[in-house]
């Protein structure tokens, strides 16, 4: 019963015409678009026509530029949309995330046959360090990797989607930490040391350095059904996403809409839901990929 009265509850309070949380905003779809949101309104948004692919991983940081990832490249803008640089993916390879090293350098996972960590110097484009990691060795690159981020002391935690599982790799490339029996879609270092998954069947899942089980919940049963990143808040609160399938053949029934993310409350009750495809007087944000809360930029250094 609490099940079905939570589904049902999802799709009711939809209507909700109101944001709990001021944020930044982008994801996978036909359209490449981002979002600031304000208040009750969309502040600042773009759509970059450039290129082709999905925004896979974007990110607003300190210095108020966006770092993105869209498959087929990467780049970096300022507000005044301005693109600062921009790297094209080799043929045959696909990059699906990205992160700040400093204020002069970005780390990206570059998905292909081999798949690589790569260390870039910007906006000058110079790869200075770069590692292959494994992955499948025949086939589609499309589904190799798509989340990537630093931990405090300088490792990288990479998410393993074809293969199932985390590892940490040092600077130089070198493995020092693997946890498998996973489906990661995203994986981040938290506050305290812990690592913070997202699986692609639902399952959230916090983990000790040993592999141990700290918390894990199911969102599906939450109408959570792709969720692909999610995030802890300062007061204990976590923020996930719930992507929706641009590409998919029967076309959306705007009636039942899906949440594109979710608050949920230390016992589990949804706090706050954003549900903003153009109806009820609230704007197309379109799917959800990152969502991003304003007061939390990227620190670059």
């Amino acid at each position: 019963m609490l099940k079905t009265n939570l589904l049902t509850a999802l799709f009711i309070l939809c209507s909700v015409a109101s944001f709990a949380h001021d944020f930044f905003y982008a994801g996978e779809s036909k359209r490449l678009r981002m979002f600031i949101v304000k208040g009750d309104s969309v502040t600042w948004s773009y759509e970059y026509t450039e290129g082709k692919g999905e925004i896979s991983d974007a990110m607003l940081m300190n210095d108020g530029n966006i770092l993105v990832a869209h498959q087929y490249g990467i780049f970096e803008m300022n507000q005044q949309k301005q693109i600062l640089w921009k790297y094209a993916a080799p043929e045959g390879t696909e990059i699906h995330t990205i992160q700040p090293i400093g204020s002069k350098h970005v780390v990206f996972v570059q998905n292909g046959h081999p798949a690589k960590v790569i260390v870039m110097e910007v906006p000058s484009l110079r790869i200075v360090r770069d590692f292959e990691i494994p992955t499948n060795e025949k086939g589609s690159v499309h589904g190799q990797f798509r989340n990537a981020r630093l931990t405090q002391r300088g490792t990288l935690l990479v998410a393993n989607m074809s293969q199932g599982f985390i590892a940490e790799y040092t600077a130089n490339g070198q493995e020092v930490d693997r946890w498998t029996g996973m489906l990661p879609w995203s994986v981040e270092e938290m506050a305290k040391g812990g690592i913070f998954i997202t699986g692609r069947k639902g399952l959230l899942q916090e983990i000790n350095r040993q592999g141990q089980t700290v918390w894990q919940m199911n969102v599906a049963s939450l109408g959570i059904t792709q969720p692909q990143k999610a995030f802890r808040l300062k007061n204990g609160n976590i923020i996930v996403n719930n992507w929706y399938n641009d590409w998919n053949k029967t076309p959306m029934d705007t009636l039942n809409a899906p949440v594109q993310a979710v608050e949920i409350g230390k016992e589990g009750n949804i706090v706050w839901r954003l549900c903003a495809w153009g109806q009820n007087g609230l704007p197309d944000l379109g799917p959800s990929t990152t969502l991003q809360l304003l007061d939390q930029p990227v620190n670059r250094g």
